[in-house]
Protein backbone atom coordinates (compact mmCIF):
# COMPACT_ATOMS: atom_id res chain seq x y z
CA UNK A 1 0.00 0.00 0.00
CA UNK A 2 1.34 3.45 -0.97
CA UNK A 3 3.34 4.72 2.04
CA UNK A 4 3.97 8.31 0.91
CA UNK A 5 0.42 9.56 1.01
CA UNK A 6 -0.51 13.18 1.64
CA UNK A 7 -3.68 13.74 3.64
CA UNK A 8 -5.94 16.75 3.73
CA UNK A 9 -5.25 18.22 7.17
CA UNK A 10 -7.97 20.89 7.14
CA UNK A 11 -10.29 20.74 10.15
CA UNK A 12 -12.94 22.89 8.46
CA UNK A 13 -16.56 22.14 9.26
CA UNK A 14 -19.17 22.09 6.50
CA UNK A 15 -22.32 22.73 8.51
CA UNK A 16 -25.02 24.26 6.33
CA UNK A 17 -23.22 23.37 3.10
CA UNK A 18 -24.72 21.18 0.38
CA UNK A 19 -22.41 18.91 -1.62
CA UNK A 20 -23.28 16.79 -4.67
CA UNK A 21 -21.03 13.84 -5.50
CA UNK A 22 -21.64 11.77 -8.61
CA UNK A 23 -20.88 8.07 -8.41
CA UNK A 24 -20.68 8.17 -4.62
CA UNK A 25 -21.96 4.65 -3.94
CA UNK A 26 -18.44 3.16 -3.90
CA UNK A 27 -14.74 3.91 -4.03
CA UNK A 28 -13.32 7.37 -3.52
CA UNK A 29 -16.73 8.98 -4.09
CA UNK A 30 -18.15 7.12 -1.10
CA UNK A 31 -15.17 8.00 1.10
CA UNK A 32 -15.43 11.63 0.07
CA UNK A 33 -19.11 11.54 1.02
CA UNK A 34 -18.25 9.98 4.39
CA UNK A 35 -15.68 12.68 5.15
CA UNK A 36 -17.91 15.62 4.24
CA UNK A 37 -20.88 14.05 6.05
CA UNK A 38 -18.94 13.88 9.30
CA UNK A 39 -17.97 17.53 8.80
CA UNK A 40 -21.66 18.44 8.93
CA UNK A 41 -22.50 18.80 5.22
CA UNK A 42 -25.67 17.77 3.48
CA UNK A 43 -24.18 15.26 1.06
CA UNK A 44 -26.11 14.20 -2.01
CA UNK A 45 -25.12 10.94 -3.65
CA UNK A 46 -26.02 11.19 -7.35
CA UNK A 47 -25.89 7.58 -8.54
CA UNK A 48 -27.17 5.29 -11.26
CA UNK A 49 -27.79 2.26 -9.05
CA UNK A 50 -30.23 3.26 -6.31
CA UNK A 51 -29.92 -0.03 -4.43
CA UNK A 52 -26.17 0.41 -4.07
CA UNK A 53 -26.60 4.09 -3.23
CA UNK A 54 -28.95 3.18 -0.37
CA UNK A 55 -26.45 0.61 0.87
CA UNK A 56 -23.71 3.28 0.79
CA UNK A 57 -25.87 5.68 2.80
CA UNK A 58 -26.56 2.99 5.39
CA UNK A 59 -22.85 2.23 5.69
CA UNK A 60 -21.86 5.89 6.02
CA UNK A 61 -24.46 6.46 8.72
CA UNK A 62 -23.33 3.38 10.65
CA UNK A 63 -19.63 4.18 10.24
CA UNK A 64 -19.18 7.93 9.82
CA UNK A 65 -15.80 8.06 11.52
CA UNK A 66 -12.46 6.46 10.87
CA UNK A 67 -10.70 4.97 13.90
CA UNK A 68 -8.28 7.90 14.09
CA UNK A 69 -11.00 10.54 13.92
CA UNK A 70 -12.21 12.54 16.83
CA UNK A 71 -15.75 11.34 17.47
CA UNK A 72 -18.34 14.12 17.11
CA UNK A 73 -22.10 14.07 17.26
CA UNK A 74 -22.86 16.82 14.76
CA UNK A 75 -22.74 14.89 11.51
CA UNK A 76 -24.61 16.15 8.48
CA UNK A 77 -27.34 14.77 6.28
CA UNK A 78 -27.40 12.30 3.38
CA UNK A 79 -29.69 12.18 0.35
CA UNK A 80 -29.85 10.22 -2.90
CA UNK A 81 -30.79 11.33 -6.40
CA UNK A 82 -30.80 9.09 -9.43
CA UNK A 83 -28.31 9.96 -12.14
CA UNK A 84 -27.32 7.94 -15.19
CA UNK A 85 -24.59 9.82 -17.04
CA UNK A 86 -25.03 7.65 -20.13
CA UNK A 87 -28.40 9.33 -20.73
CA UNK A 88 -28.72 13.08 -21.25
CA UNK A 89 -32.42 12.73 -20.37
CA UNK A 90 -31.42 11.28 -16.98
CA UNK A 91 -28.89 14.08 -16.41
CA UNK A 92 -31.54 16.69 -17.16
CA UNK A 93 -34.10 14.95 -14.93
CA UNK A 94 -31.59 14.75 -12.09
CA UNK A 95 -30.73 18.43 -12.46
CA UNK A 96 -34.43 19.34 -12.58
CA UNK A 97 -35.08 17.44 -9.35
CA UNK A 98 -32.05 18.97 -7.64
CA UNK A 99 -33.05 22.48 -8.63
CA UNK A 100 -36.61 21.88 -7.43
CA UNK A 101 -35.65 20.43 -4.04
CA UNK A 102 -32.25 21.87 -3.11
CA UNK A 103 -32.31 25.62 -2.36
CA UNK A 104 -28.50 25.84 -2.34
CA UNK A 105 -25.60 23.91 -3.87
CA UNK A 106 -22.12 24.80 -2.67
CA UNK A 107 -19.93 22.00 -4.01
CA UNK A 108 -20.31 19.82 -7.11
CA UNK A 109 -17.90 16.89 -7.32
CA UNK A 110 -17.92 15.20 -10.71
CA UNK A 111 -16.49 11.91 -9.51
CA UNK A 112 -18.26 9.12 -11.42
CA UNK A 113 -16.37 7.38 -14.17
CA UNK A 114 -15.68 4.21 -16.09
CA UNK A 115 -12.47 2.73 -17.51
CA UNK A 116 -11.42 0.06 -19.99
CA UNK A 117 -14.94 -0.43 -21.30
CA UNK A 118 -15.46 -2.39 -24.53
CA UNK A 119 -16.62 -0.22 -27.42
CA UNK A 120 -20.21 0.80 -26.90
CA UNK A 121 -22.33 3.83 -27.60
CA UNK A 122 -24.77 5.45 -25.21
CA UNK A 123 -28.42 6.04 -26.02
CA UNK A 124 -27.33 9.48 -27.21
CA UNK A 125 -24.89 8.01 -29.73
CA UNK A 126 -21.65 8.91 -27.95
CA UNK A 127 -18.77 6.63 -27.03
CA UNK A 128 -19.29 5.36 -23.48
CA UNK A 129 -16.14 6.80 -21.84
CA UNK A 130 -16.63 10.17 -23.53
CA UNK A 131 -20.19 10.59 -22.29
CA UNK A 132 -19.86 9.01 -18.84
CA UNK A 133 -16.60 10.68 -17.89
CA UNK A 134 -16.96 14.00 -19.69
CA UNK A 135 -20.15 14.94 -21.55
CA UNK A 136 -22.59 13.89 -18.82
CA UNK A 137 -20.68 15.92 -16.25
CA UNK A 138 -20.32 18.82 -18.70
CA UNK A 139 -24.11 18.95 -19.03
CA UNK A 140 -24.81 18.49 -15.32
CA UNK A 141 -22.36 21.23 -14.40
CA UNK A 142 -23.87 23.80 -16.76
CA UNK A 143 -27.38 22.96 -15.59
CA UNK A 144 -26.49 23.38 -11.91
CA UNK A 145 -24.09 26.30 -12.27
CA UNK A 146 -26.73 29.05 -11.90
CA UNK A 147 -27.79 27.53 -8.55
CA UNK A 148 -24.17 27.51 -7.36
CA UNK A 149 -23.92 31.13 -8.45
CA UNK A 150 -26.88 31.98 -6.19
CA UNK A 151 -25.58 29.97 -3.23
CA UNK A 152 -23.01 32.47 -2.04
CA UNK A 153 -19.31 33.11 -2.46
CA UNK A 154 -16.88 30.20 -2.23
CA UNK A 155 -18.65 27.53 -4.28
CA UNK A 156 -16.52 24.91 -6.00
CA UNK A 157 -16.73 22.52 -8.96
CA UNK A 158 -14.35 19.56 -8.83
CA UNK A 159 -13.60 17.23 -11.74
CA UNK A 160 -11.89 13.94 -10.92
CA UNK A 161 -9.37 13.26 -13.68
CA UNK A 162 -6.27 11.07 -13.68
CA UNK A 163 -2.52 11.15 -14.28
CA UNK A 164 -3.29 8.97 -17.30
CA UNK A 165 -4.31 12.16 -19.10
CA UNK A 166 -0.58 12.42 -19.95
CA UNK A 167 -1.17 9.60 -22.45
CA UNK A 168 -4.36 11.11 -23.84
CA UNK A 169 -5.19 13.11 -26.91
CA UNK A 170 -8.47 14.57 -28.13
CA UNK A 171 -9.37 13.00 -31.46
CA UNK A 172 -11.26 16.00 -32.78
CA UNK A 173 -11.90 14.40 -36.17
CA UNK A 174 -13.13 11.15 -34.59
CA UNK A 175 -14.29 12.16 -31.11
CA UNK A 176 -16.24 8.91 -30.63
CA UNK A 177 -13.27 6.84 -31.85
CA UNK A 178 -15.41 4.95 -34.34
CA UNK A 179 -12.42 4.59 -36.69
CA UNK A 180 -9.73 3.88 -34.10
CA UNK A 181 -11.21 2.58 -30.87
CA UNK A 182 -9.10 1.28 -28.03
CA UNK A 183 -10.24 1.15 -24.37
CA UNK A 184 -7.05 2.82 -23.13
CA UNK A 185 -7.28 5.46 -25.84
CA UNK A 186 -10.91 6.18 -24.95
CA UNK A 187 -10.21 6.38 -21.23
CA UNK A 188 -7.17 8.67 -21.51
CA UNK A 189 -9.04 10.93 -23.94
CA UNK A 190 -11.85 11.33 -21.41
CA UNK A 191 -9.43 12.08 -18.56
CA UNK A 192 -7.69 14.74 -20.65
CA UNK A 193 -11.15 16.13 -21.41
CA UNK A 194 -11.79 16.53 -17.67
CA UNK A 195 -8.80 18.87 -17.32
CA UNK A 196 -9.53 20.80 -20.51
CA UNK A 197 -13.13 21.29 -19.34
CA UNK A 198 -11.86 22.55 -15.98
CA UNK A 199 -9.56 25.11 -17.57
CA UNK A 200 -12.10 26.30 -20.12
CA UNK A 201 -14.88 26.57 -17.53
CA UNK A 202 -12.61 28.71 -15.34
CA UNK A 203 -11.90 30.90 -18.38
CA UNK A 204 -15.57 31.18 -19.30
CA UNK A 205 -16.51 32.14 -15.73
CA UNK A 206 -13.81 34.81 -15.63
CA UNK A 207 -14.79 36.16 -19.04
CA UNK A 208 -18.43 36.41 -17.95
CA UNK A 209 -17.31 38.08 -14.68
CA UNK A 210 -19.01 35.35 -12.66
CA UNK A 211 -17.18 35.31 -9.34
CA UNK A 212 -17.36 33.09 -6.28
CA UNK A 213 -17.13 29.76 -8.13
CA UNK A 214 -13.77 28.02 -8.36
CA UNK A 215 -13.03 25.03 -10.57
CA UNK A 216 -10.56 22.18 -9.97
CA UNK A 217 -9.29 19.02 -11.65
CA UNK A 218 -7.36 16.32 -9.83
CA UNK A 219 -5.59 12.99 -9.91
CA UNK A 220 -6.72 10.91 -6.91
CA UNK A 221 -3.98 8.32 -7.22
CA UNK A 222 -4.02 4.77 -8.54
CA UNK A 223 -6.57 2.98 -6.44
CA UNK A 224 -8.10 -0.54 -6.42
CA UNK A 225 -11.67 0.63 -7.02
CA UNK A 226 -14.29 -0.88 -9.32
CA UNK A 227 -13.47 1.51 -12.16
CA UNK A 228 -11.43 -1.17 -13.96
CA UNK A 229 -14.03 -3.91 -13.52
CA UNK A 230 -14.56 -4.24 -17.31
CA UNK A 231 -10.88 -4.71 -18.16
CA UNK A 232 -11.23 -8.49 -17.88
CA UNK A 233 -13.54 -8.40 -20.90
CA UNK A 234 -11.52 -5.81 -22.78
CA UNK A 235 -7.89 -6.94 -22.38
CA UNK A 236 -7.62 -10.49 -21.08
CA UNK A 237 -9.38 -12.73 -18.62
CA UNK A 238 -8.38 -11.75 -15.09
CA UNK A 239 -7.03 -8.29 -16.00
CA UNK A 240 -9.39 -6.67 -13.51
CA UNK A 241 -8.14 -8.96 -10.74
CA UNK A 242 -4.51 -8.23 -11.65
CA UNK A 243 -5.24 -4.49 -11.50
CA UNK A 244 -6.85 -4.82 -8.08
CA UNK A 245 -3.97 -6.89 -6.72
CA UNK A 246 -1.18 -4.61 -7.90
CA UNK A 247 -2.98 -1.41 -6.90
CA UNK A 248 -3.69 -2.90 -3.48
CA UNK A 249 -0.06 -3.89 -3.11
CA UNK A 250 1.63 -0.75 -4.42
CA UNK A 251 -0.79 2.12 -4.52
CA UNK A 252 -3.40 4.01 -2.47
CA UNK A 253 -6.46 2.70 -0.68
CA UNK A 254 -9.79 4.47 -1.18
CA UNK A 255 -9.45 6.64 1.93
CA UNK A 256 -6.05 7.87 0.75
CA UNK A 257 -7.42 8.30 -2.75
CA UNK A 258 -10.20 10.60 -1.54
CA UNK A 259 -7.81 13.06 0.11
CA UNK A 260 -7.13 15.30 -2.88
CA UNK A 261 -10.84 15.54 -3.69
CA UNK A 262 -11.52 16.52 -0.07
CA UNK A 263 -8.65 19.02 -0.20
CA UNK A 264 -10.09 20.71 -3.30
CA UNK A 265 -13.51 20.82 -1.65
CA UNK A 266 -12.58 22.34 1.70
CA UNK A 267 -9.02 23.67 1.90
CA UNK A 268 -8.76 27.38 2.53
CA UNK A 269 -5.69 27.90 0.32
CA UNK A 270 -7.30 25.98 -2.54
CA UNK A 271 -10.24 28.35 -2.16
CA UNK A 272 -8.01 31.10 -3.54
CA UNK A 273 -7.16 29.11 -6.70
CA UNK A 274 -9.09 28.10 -9.78
CA UNK A 275 -8.51 26.24 -13.06
CA UNK A 276 -5.64 24.17 -11.68
CA UNK A 277 -4.85 20.45 -11.58
CA UNK A 278 -3.98 18.77 -8.27
CA UNK A 279 -2.29 15.62 -7.03
CA UNK A 280 -1.48 14.68 -3.43
CA UNK A 281 -3.26 17.78 -2.11
CA UNK A 282 -1.24 20.34 -4.07
CA UNK A 283 -1.12 21.80 -7.59
CA UNK A 284 0.62 19.52 -10.07
CA UNK A 285 1.98 19.60 -13.60
CA UNK A 286 -0.17 18.56 -16.52
CA UNK A 287 0.67 17.44 -20.01
CA UNK A 288 1.26 20.10 -22.66
CA UNK A 289 -2.04 19.16 -24.30
CA UNK A 290 -3.89 19.85 -21.04
CA UNK A 291 -2.47 23.38 -21.04
CA UNK A 292 -3.38 24.08 -24.66
CA UNK A 293 -5.99 26.86 -24.71
CA UNK A 294 -6.95 26.07 -28.30
CA UNK A 295 -7.59 22.45 -27.30
CA UNK A 296 -9.81 23.46 -24.38
CA UNK A 297 -11.89 25.87 -26.47
CA UNK A 298 -12.23 23.41 -29.35
CA UNK A 299 -13.34 20.66 -26.96
CA UNK A 300 -15.82 23.06 -25.35
CA UNK A 301 -17.36 23.83 -28.75
CA UNK A 302 -17.57 20.15 -29.76
CA UNK A 303 -19.10 19.27 -26.39
CA UNK A 304 -21.78 21.92 -26.87
CA UNK A 305 -22.63 20.58 -30.32
CA UNK A 306 -22.84 16.99 -29.04
CA UNK A 307 -25.43 18.35 -26.60
CA UNK A 308 -27.25 19.96 -29.54
CA UNK A 309 -26.23 23.43 -28.43
CA UNK A 310 -24.59 26.12 -30.45
CA UNK A 311 -21.47 27.43 -28.70
CA UNK A 312 -22.17 30.98 -27.51
CA UNK A 313 -19.66 33.76 -27.15
CA UNK A 314 -21.75 34.95 -24.22
CA UNK A 315 -21.51 32.34 -21.45
CA UNK A 316 -24.60 33.63 -19.65
CA UNK A 317 -26.62 33.19 -22.85
CA UNK A 318 -25.41 29.59 -23.08
CA UNK A 319 -26.44 28.93 -19.48
CA UNK A 320 -29.89 30.39 -20.12
CA UNK A 321 -30.29 28.29 -23.26
CA UNK A 322 -29.33 25.05 -21.55
CA UNK A 323 -31.52 25.83 -18.54
CA UNK A 324 -34.55 26.15 -20.82
CA UNK A 325 -34.02 22.52 -21.85
CA UNK A 326 -35.21 21.31 -18.44
CA UNK A 327 -37.78 24.08 -17.98
CA UNK A 328 -39.71 23.17 -21.16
Amino acid sequence: MWPFNTSCDSTARFDGKTVIITGANSGIGKETARDLYRRGARVILACRNMERANAAVDDIKRNPFLKADKQEDNTGDLAIYQLDLTSFASVKECAKNLLAKEPVIHILINNAGIAMFPFEKTVNGNEMHLQTNHLGHFLLTLLLLPRLQLSGFGCRIINVSSCTHWFGNINFDDINLEKSYGPWKAYTQSKLANILFTKELARQLAKAKITGINVYALHPGLIPTEIARHSGNTFFYGADKCWTFWTWLLFKNVVQGAQTTIYCAIDEKAGEETGLYYSDCSPAMTSSRAMNADYSKKLWDISCRLLHLEPEENFVTLLNTISRQIAD
